[in-house]
């Protein structure tokens, strides 16, 4: 039986150019990406780890500096007693300008630098580890099905940065059915950042930290052991915030005290200190609140670390008036067939605010 971690995605020296927040989250998200990934080093030590399985994408190849992976070298030294294999990806890739050739590492280090999958063996753990590194940005290669697992009493482990969900990748698409076929005992997969489960054998570890919005819910690493005949790895929360996006649903009878004490009750004091928040404010409001968004963030500012608001209520619309002044054209019309259809119904009347915006905007703009 071996311990391991299995993680990957980290993206160090990110500069979140892609991200909705401004640079002074940038720079905040760029250290703690720092801070986590000496928490995990930090980690395997304490649990007296085997391996740390790093599955591609361990930085920003076009930020990161000399300065930079000597710092992941250092870090690295700390741990000498673990063995840590890197499989690089897309963003860090092994070609021959790579930073990772710029440094000497100690001797747990290895880094996987063939044009097809290769081998480390490890005889005292009674275990092989596999893994191909990229040498460029994209990747089409066949890798697997001349490959064949030598001996299969030991523990086989592979390590690699792919993509087995979609076989049309650009992004080194593998076939789930040759994969399994091959008997590994765990396949360590980096490359999608949403951490997963794909059978009980292969695992997306996902990214530590989550980067964006487009990574909601629970990240961090994925811990256990392996044995042969039995995988007990699971994802552990390690990240130092979340992005959630939530739904607020407000209504004409709400006053605007109310509607922001709703938006400040949407998670618990704690969470919302901590993490980074897009709300989205939904349903019908009373006609005479203009929801000015520059005002609701100030007024929120101290409630949370990061929030954004996102606007998509209708007014409540006086509808005898409204149907009255357009008695002969379409929005009479539609108010009729809506009141027809019983507004009762919550659904028919979210229907009918949503047309009314649309129809009075497109009446304005003629």
């Amino acid at each position: 039986m071996i311990k391991c971690i299995h993680t990957g995605d980290l993206h160090l020296g990110s500069q979140f150019t892609n991200a909705s927040f401004d640079g002074i989250y940038a720079k905040r998200r760029r250290l703690e990406l720092w801070e986590t990934f000496e928490k995990i080093v930090d980690r395997a030590r304490e649990i007296k780890a085997d391996f740390l399985l790093i599955a591609g994408d361990l930085f920003e190849e076009d930020y990161f500096t000399i300065g930079d992976i000597k710092r992941v070298r250092d870090k690295f030294k700390e741990i000498e007693d673990v063995n840590i294999i890197i499989a690089t990806g897309n963003h860090d890739p092994f070609s021959k300008r790579s930073l990772y050739r710029t440094v000497d590492w100690s001797k747990n280090v290895f880094i996987f630098d063939t044009e097809k999958v290769e081998k480390l063996d490890f005889p005292d753990l009674n275990t092989t580890i596999w893994g191909y590194s990229w040498q460029k940005k994209e990747e089409n290669t066949d890798l697997f099905s001349q490959m064949q697992i030598e001996d299969k009493n030991r523990i086989n482990i592979l390590l690699i940065h792919g993509d087995i969900l979609n076989r049309d990748s650009s992004y080194l698409p593998i076939d789930k059915d040759i994969l399994e076929s091959k008997g590994f005992d765990y396949v360590a997969l980096g490359h999608i950042h949403k951490p997963q489960f794909v059978t009980k054998r292969i695992c997306y570890c996902g990214s530590p930290e989550p980067l964006d919005f487009g990574e909601l819910d629970v990240h961090g690493i994925v811990e256990g052991t392996i044995e042969k005949e039995k995988v007990s790895m699971s994802l552990m929360p390690f990240s130092k915030r979340l992005f959630f996006e939530k739904e607020i649903c407000i209504s004409e009878a709400m006053t605007y005290n109310e509607i922001v004490n709703k938006i400040k009750n949407c998670d618990i004091p704690k969470s919302r200190k901590e993490n980074l928040y897009r709300l989205y404010l939904t349903g019908i409001r009373d006609r005479d609140i203009y929801l000015n968004i520059e005002d609701l963030y100030e007024v929120l500012s101290k409630e949370f670390y990061y929030v954004e608001i996102i606007d998509r209520t209708s007014p409540d619309y006086d509808l005898e008036k409204l149907e009255k002044e357009n008695k002969n054209n379409m929005i009479g019309y539609f108010i009729e067939e809506m009141k027809n259809k019983g507004l009762d119904d919550d659904i028919v009347k979210d229907a009918l605010y949503i047309g009314l915006e649309v129809l009075l905007k497109e009446k304005v703009s003629r």
